[in-house]
């Protein structure tokens, strides 16, 4: 067996590092999302019993047109890898928010299924979301180097 010759190796041109104030502006972005993101977490921990990817995957499987998702889908959607959807539907099933169906026509095709005990947990962490988001960007916008960075953000309004 004889080695193929490969193809000499250049080099790739060294990119160009973000400017000073896009690291800065990104690291605003970060630092924002890091303190809100645990806000959330905790309080629909102790409110409701359910972790932030848990409400966001309810959230998710309540707004399809189905109420339901493949768990790819659901995957990409909360930003998780496959493993971990599994394992938080699982945790979703466990809980009697969610079931896993088969999908009819390819037998490898599993979905999350959103059931009634699902629908009425993310409606009653619903309103617990939404005001532990308001009251922490409200917060935060009295901090000196992040509170320029949430009025930028709902400066951009609505979609």
């Amino acid at each position: 067996m004889t080695a193929s010759p490969r193809a000499p190796h250049t080099p790739r041109p060294p990119r160009a590092p973000l400017p000073a104030s896009d690291q800065a502006a990104w690291s605003r972005v970060l630092a924002l999302h890091t303190r809100v993101e645990r806000e959330l977490a905790a309080a629909l921990q102790r409110r409701h019993g359910i972790g932030l990817s848990e409400y966001r995957s309810l959230e998710h499987l309540q707004h399809s047109q189905t109420s339901e998702l493949r768990m790819q889908d659901l995957a990409e959607r909360v930003g998780l890898g496959q493993s971990s959807v599994t394992r938080l539907v699982g945790r979703l099933e466990a809980a009697g928010f969610a079931v896993k169906d088969l999908c009819p026509s390819d037998k490898r095709g599993v979905y999350a299924v959103i059931t009634e005990q699902g629908r009425a947990r993310y409606e009653a962490a619903r309103a617990t979301y939404a005001e532990v988001l308001s009251c922490a960007l409200n917060t935060l916008t009295t901090d000196p180097e992040l509170g320029p960075t949430v009025q930028a953000l709902r400066a951009t309004g609505p979609r």
